[in-house]
This record gives structure tokens, C-alpha cells and sequence, in this order.
């Protein structure tokens, strides 16, 4: 057969069916302290955890000391009592013999030892470091990747101390529920918009996936109900990253949404990166209880703008206000006050502080509004940076800064962040930086990954104390963002039993006109067609030419349903995430929700004129 179909389970069904495995094989064993039961990576996709399981007679606490290669690389945890004890463990090195003792409250100990696998090479390490080593303690800093790596966490020393295998996309943030909540890494659309956001724990189970019609992208926000602010698009109205939804945390349904075309021009003041699909660029979300409001990164607009969250209507506006409507300017814009200021262009990342400031990272691409004035990369520089607003008067004043003073070597056209962790503590993530045959890129650098010589990517994280770096690494890759978290975290309490799959894809857009087309057979090994059936998904994966009419069909007894197949790529010029791309310039993926279709089908393309079988059927 010239197509190759496969059926995949959810990676919650996987998990669930992983853990009914060991513990049927805990049960059926009798475990104390001096013979635990131990499962490396239980749910298969953290290399660098695992899971002891014992039964006491009495009810006792327990401690666990991972040791580290040297004292200041432990990492210990405590847990309450009990008798049955259930302990994940977590900062295993890779390729070693890893040494973990287990403490009872009364005294008796027990050290076991785990042997872990060498970490892929995607799994990148530094190539500088600069700290001190208790400074980071038992914290670590996780990276989330935009060129070919994996999201991993480093230690105080550089080493890897957790990796993930899936590819997670975008931010990875920690909740109230000592739980991670980051990308998932299914595609819904080119280059990089996924179905929405999993729920994780650092042993690396899944516990919800929250589904989104039109995909998620880039960030996300824990409200104080839990409910969750999420960055995402209507993508049937052509355009992208341009809303945001509120979603409930039980049950994923969308309970409010902000669409920022009814409050911004679209053909106005755009920045260089800016297309008319693209005219925005949501790449962040923060919400303020203090004024009520929503804060929102636009990279596409070279502006921070500020939302009222119940009517949704605009406030204010941080950015360079040339060639914006004089009324809006005049209405929404802040005049500069003070001695030394730059405005942010393509910034990511906007925090609102405690008291009212605003931080962003200010990628500085191209640096201005008009061509002509455009600053060329090798004369540029990024930064983060805090600026003082005074809603009154409308004022803005730069307070403080880093990165500028390190000019190119900084300069990222794109991703990146900026952590507060309290006044005069920060951290300055600069992920995008990279040279092409020695110049410095002032395109994303992953845009050139595969295809170009002379690439040299890297990814600078800096925390500053007091205008002190404490410390500083560098990656041989673009990372979209860092943060600083503990592996340990109390609230983070494993629970047994299945995830849930949350939201929801939507019913996909339908072609209401049927083309005729003559019998072909069975599709052509050129198109290199492959179909794959997820539990609530049917994708097509194949290669076709540019500007190809395809047509994906699902036949069934009573009704034929039809699907449009782009093969005409965007040329995209924020590629945020670059690890979905595929090499074949030729390469095509289309998923179709199996919301709204139900029976048994069979799958047909209709290419150009001709219509051909694929031997597959798939039921809904």
C-alpha cells in the first residue's frame, strides 16, 4: 500500500495504561524500605525521574536525599506520613549511577541506586556558566525550546537534572497546584499553534490537556479562581494571535474572550516582521488585579497595550507611537520623561510588578518605525527592561535596564523573556541570539536551521542582583523562555488514575462544493501520503507542490465531508517555535477534528483533477 496509517493513543492514555502496569507489578510484590519498588521514568517521557513505592507498619514521614555528584548538587524532599509511601523522585543525572537515600522519621535509612540512560544530543549543555554554587541552591533552570532541542533543566553546575522527550511548545509556567503547565505537542496549524495546554507534573504525568478550537500560542496566565487566561486566534477569520480566552479549570470550556481587532488598527504602524495574517502577535499575557486589567505584548505593533477585563476596551498603549491615528496617540499614548530612554520594539514578555511598573524583554528588531531608519543587527542590541507609567498625566519613565551596554552579542530578533523575583532581583533571558557565517542574524536564527552553513545559535540567561550577575548561561540553541524552579515543589502531590482530555477542537471548517475529478486509483508513493487517526483527531501528513489544489475527504454511507489543504506556506517571520518544521520544503500537515462527524469513513484525496483512494477508513 502506497499510504502508511497508523492509530495513536492520547499520551493521557499511554500514561494511564503505563501506570496500571507497574502498579499491578507493586501489588504483586512485597515492598518495604530495604526492598522498594522502583520505577524509572514511570511515564515515559521524563527520562531523569522516577518512583519508589514501600509499605511501613506505622505511619511515619520520610525524607529523600538525591545526592549530587558533588554536596551542593543534593536535592532533598520531604513527605508526610503515611504507610503507604509513594515518592517521585526527581534531579537524576543522565548516564549515572544515581544514589538516593530514603530517611524514615525514626531513624532507618536505605540508599538505593538508579541507573539512567545517556540524554540525546537535543538535549544541549552549556558552553559558558558563570555562578557561584550554592547562589541557584536546589533550584533549577528550565528552558522551553524554539530550535531542535528539548525542554531540560540545569543545575548550578550546567548539569542536566530533568528532561522532557515530548515536544512541548512555548512557556512553561508553574501553578498554584505545584503542577506545570506548558504547550502540548500537537499541531493544529502552521508554524507552531497547538492544540492547547497540558497540566503536568514534574514526574512527567499528564493529569488535563485543555483543548482550543484555534489552537493555543505562546503564553498563559493562572488567574486567582484558577481559571486560566490563554493566548489564542479565530483561525477561519485569517488571521493569528490576535485574542484571548479565559478558560474554566475543570471542565476547559471558554468562559470569556478578548478579540483585539475591535480595539486596534490592523494596517497601521506595523513593525518590520508585521504581515496582514500575522498583524499583532500575541506573544504575552498579564493580568492585574490592582486596575482589573489585562497587559498585553503585541510584536507586531511594536506595542505593550493595556485592556480593561470586563469590557475589554483599551486603556493605554507603551510604545513608540509614530504612525499610529493622531487621535489614538494623543488618547493612549505615554510622552517619555527623564534622561535616558528608549522605546521597545518587538519586546515579549510583559510582567506588571508589584508596584505598578511594567517589564518587558525589547528585542530591539530593527529599532524603529519606518524603513529608513531601520538599526542593522551588528549595530543593534536587546535588553530587558522596566518602565514607570503614570496613568494621570501620561507619562513614561525608563527606570532601569540591562543588556543594552552588551550590544549584538545580546541582540535577539525574536522570543525571550524577563523574570521579577523582588526589587533589584531579576532575571534577563536573551534566547534568540545567533550569527550566520559570522554575522550577526537578523532574522530568527532558527529560520536558517537545516538549511544554511555557518549557523551558530545560542541563548543567554542572566540573573541580576542589585545590578550584580549571579548568574549567567549560555546554550547552543534558541530557547523561547526561561525560568527558575525548584524540582521539589509540596503542593505537587502524585495522584493515580486517568487524565482528562478538556475543551474542546471545534468542528473544522468544511468545503460546501464538490469538485469533480476523474478516478486516479490509488494515490501516488509520491505524494508520500500519510494518515493518522488520534482519538480526536484525523491527520494528513503528505508533500505536495506549492499552490496544489487538495482536497481531504471522508466518505462515509449517508455523507461526504470535504477539507481544503493548503499548500501554499506563509512566509512566516516570527517563527517562535521552530521545532514542528519540517525539512521538506514540500511538506504538508492538516489535522481534522472529529467533533461534529460521526460513523464510519473512508478516506479519500481529491489532488488537482484527480481523485484518489488511500485504503484507509476511520471511525468518529
Amino acid at each position: 500500500m502506497s499510504v502508511t496509517f497508523k492509530k495513536f493513543d492520547h499520551i493521557i492514555t499511554e500514561q494511564y495504561a503505563l501506570e496500571q502496569a507497574f502498579l499491578t507489578e507493586y501489588k504483586n510484590g512485597n515492598h518495604t524500605l530495604s526492598t522498594p519498588f522502583i520505577k524509572l521514568n514511570p511515564y515515559g517521557i521524563a527520562p531523569l525521574t522516577a518512583l519508589i513505592l514501600f509499605k511501613t507498619e506505622q505511619a511515619l514521614g520520610v525524607n529523600v536525599l538525591v545526592k549530587g555528584k558533588e554536596k551542593a548538587g543534593d536535592i532533598t524532599a520531604t513527605f508526610e506520613k503515611n504507610t503507604e509511601h509513594v515518592l517521585p523522585i526527581y534531579g537524576l543525572y543522565a548516564d549515572y549511577n544515581n544514589e538516593v537515600v530514603i530517611t524514615l522519621e525514626n531513624g532507618e535509612s536505605h540508599t538505593v541506586y538508579i541507573q539512567t540512560e545517556a540524554a540525546p544530543e537535543k538535549v544541549l549543555l552549556p558552553t559558558y556558566l558563570e555562578t557561584t554554587p550554592g547562589y541557584l541552591g536546589e533550584n533549577v533552570i528550565f528552558v522551553s525550546p524554539t530550535s531542535k532541542a528539548m525542554t531540560a533543566a540545569y543545575d548550578y553546575k550546567g548539569e542536566v537534572r530533568w528532561y522532557g522527550t515530548l515536544n512541548f511548545a512555548f512557556d512553561l509556567k508553574r501553578i498554584k497546584n505545584g503542577r506545570i503547565l506548558l504547550g502540548t505537542n500537537r499541531l493544529v496549524a502552521p508554524p507552531y499553534h497547538t492544540t492547547g495546554l497540558y497540566e503536568m507534573g514534574m514526574i512527567g504525568k499528564i493529569y488535563k490537556e485543555y483543548r482550543l478550537p484555534s489552537g493555543y500560542h505562546h503564553d498563559e496566565f493562572e488567574m486567582e479562581d484558577g481559571n486560566l487566561l490563554v493566548l489564542t486566534q479565530d483561525l477561519p477569520t485569517g488571521t493569528v494571535e490576535d485574542m484571548c480566552v479565559l478558560i474554566d479549570r475543570e471542565t476547559g470550556k471558554i468562559l470569556k474572550s478578548w478579540d483585539y481587532k475591535k480595539v486596534l488598527p490592523q494596517n497601521v504602524a506595523g513593525s518590520g516582521s508585521q504581515d496582514a495574517h500575522d498583524w499583532f502577535h500575541n506573544n504575552a499575557v498579564w493580568y492585574d488585579k490592582k486596575t482589573n486589567s489585562l497587559t498585553l505584548s503585541g510584536r507586531h505593533q511594536d506595542a505593550v497595550i493595556n485592556l480593561d477585563y470586563e469590557t475589554g476596551d483599551l486603556n493605554w498603549i507603551i510604545g513608540d507611537p509614530e504612525g499610529w491615528p493622531a487621535e489614538m496617540v494623543e488618547k493612549y499614548f505615554f510622552t517619555p520623561v527623564g534622561d535616558e530612554f528608549d522605546w521597545q520594539y518587538e519586546q515579549h514578555a510583559c510582567v506588571v510588578l508589584p508596584d505598578g511598573d511594567i517589564m518587558v524583554f525589547d528585542n530591539g528588531h530593527f529599532r524603529a518605525k519606518s524603513k529608513e531608519n531601520y538599526v542593522p543587527a551588528d549595530k543593534n542590541f536587546s535588553r530587558g527592561v522596566r518602565f514607570r507609567i503614570n496613568t494621570e498625566d501620561m507619562t513614561i519613565r525608563q527606570v532601569w535596564q540591562f543588556g543594552k551596554e552588551r550590544g549584538k552579542d545580546f541582540f535577539s530578533t525574536y522570543i525571550s523573556n524577563v523574570e521579577y523575583y523582588g526589587e533589584g532581583h531579576y532575571m534577563v533571558h536573551s534566547g534568540g541570539a545567533g550569527t550566520l557565517r559570522g554575522e550577526t542574524c537578523n532574522v530568527p536564527p532558527v529560520m536558517h536551521e537545516g538549511k544554511e552553513e555557518g549557523l551558530v545559535m545560542n541563548s543567554i540567561t542572566i540573573e541580576i542582583k542589585d545590578d550584580v550577575i549571579m548568574h549567567e548561561m549560555h546554550l547552543p540553541g534558541n530557547f523561547y523562555r526561561a525560568e527558575k524552579l525548584s524540582l521539589y515543589c509540596e503542593e505537587d502531590v502524585l495522584t493515580f488514575g486517568k487524565g482528562e482530555l478538556l475543551g474542546s477542537l471545534g468542528v473544522t471548517e468544511e468545503m460546501m462544493t464538490e469538485v469533480p475529478a476523474e478516478n486516479g486509483g490509488m494515490v501516488p508513493d509520491t505524494y508520500k501520503v500519510r494518515i493518522g487517526e488520534e482519538e480526536d483527531r484525523i491527520i494528513l501528513k503528505a508533500s505536495f507542490e506549492k499552490g496544489q489544489l487538495v482536497m481531504i475527504m471522508l466518505e462515509g454511507e449517508e455523507t461526504t465531508h470535504r477539507y481544503f489543504v493548503p499548500t501554499t506556506k506563509r512566509p512566516f517571520l516570527a517563527m517562535c517555535v521552530g521545532t514542528f518544521q519540517e525539512t521538506d520544503e514540500r511538506a504538508v500537515e492538516h489535522p481534522i477534528s472529529k467533533e461534529g462527524l460521526k460513523g464510519d469513513f473512508k478516506v479519500t484525496l481529491l489532488i488537482d483533477d484527480q481523485k484518489y483512494e488511500t485504503g484507509v477508513s476511520v471511525t468518529c
